[in-house]
């Protein structure tokens, strides 16, 4: 995509497993689209209760713990100006991409109508030799994708969302991060510091000191290629485009 024409949806849908995903990956891009007064739902599916190894922490610490983790997710969302924020509260660690998680996804499109959902890779496995990805982030990026499509905008999957009134919506663009052959990438040298002080809300998950650098690192090997000082780097799936002017555009 020619980034001199970057698209900026009116309104977008991010969809990630764990508070602080969304933060870590995307925000410079989230942060980006609500200064340019797109309405941004993010959309949390677990709460992140499982997030601890504190051997001062057992089961009975959980409730008190996906708590505090909404409320660092509320606090990042103010910080990037997304204005409505979704817990779906399923088991962290546990996620399985299920029909009925993808229904409530289709739900939630349907309801908000997004131009762009925003979500991880289905398929990465491993990043480096370092990284295997949490079986949580595979399974959100699944079940988003599936309700991206074919299930918000086909009218006879899930029949009883149509009994309770939502009707069908095509998403435009479906914005995967994490991919190893990424074709878009999103300038956020004007966000790259909104984005850090949102992921600084996270401080339940240990030391933040060095997340400037870290992020910094990060934004700076994604936009090398493209001679960009800071970006996040996406591979889009244009599912419909809204004029001719647009389709030249992405065919460059």
């Amino acid at each position: 995509m020619d980034n001199k024409t970057e698209y900026v949806p009116k309104r977008a849908m991010s969809i990630q497993a764990h508070p602080d995903d969304q933060d870590f990956t995307v925000a410079g891009t989230l942060a980006k689209w609500a200064k340019a007064g797109c309405d941004i739902v993010s959309v949390l599916i677990t709460s992140g209760d499982s997030g601890s190894n504190s051997i001062e922490h057992d089961v009975d610490y959980k409730p008190r713990l996906a708590q505090l983790r909404e409320d660092e997710q509320l606090a990042a969302n103010k910080v990037l100006g997304i204005k409505q924020t979704v817990f779906l509260r399923y088991p962290d660690g546990e996620l399985v991409a299920t029909l009925g998680l993808r229904k409530d996804l289709t739900r939630l499109i349907r309801q908000h109508k997004p131009d762009v959902v925003i979500t991880g890779d289905p398929s990465g496995w491993f990043y480096g030799n370092e990284y295997i990805n949490h079986p949580d982030h595979r399974a959100a990026a699944e079940a988003a994708t599936y309700a991206v499509f074919p299930s918000a905008g086909t009218r006879l999957i899930f029949p009883e969302l149509l009994s309770a009134g939502y009707e069908p919506h095509n998403v435009k663009r479906l914005y995967i991060h994490g991919n190893e052959k990424p074709d878009t990438w999103v300038d956020i040298r004007e966000t790259i510091d909104i984005k850090i002080e949102a992921l600084k809300k996270h401080v339940s998950q240990g030391d933040t000191h060095d997340v400037d650098q870290w992020m910094r690192d990060w934004a700076r090997e994604s936009g090398k290629e493209k001679g960009i000082e800071f970006s996040e780097s996406y591979r889009v799936m244009i599912l419909q485009r809204e004029n001719e002017k647009e389709a030249g555009q992405d065919a460059r």
